[in-house]
């Protein structure tokens, strides 16, 4: 598994997890960063599943 699909899952469980105490809290800043953090984390994710696919077929 590529480090960056690592990275993403973890980043996307930040920004879940950011997202859910801004929403709790009344804190939009924080849960606009949540939803950053989520959007980032997915794209990552995103990008180290391409990598892992352009491993396999060599």
């Amino acid at each position: 598994m590529d480090n960056d699909r690592a990275e993403g899952s973890m980043k996307n469980v930040k920004g879940r997890i950011k997202e859910g105490l801004g929403k709790a809290l009344g804190d939009t800043k924080m849960e606009a960063e949540g939803k950053m953090d989520k959007a980032e984390g997915k794209i990552q994710n995103t990008v180290g599943g391409i990598k892992d696919s352009l491993r396999k077929d060599r």
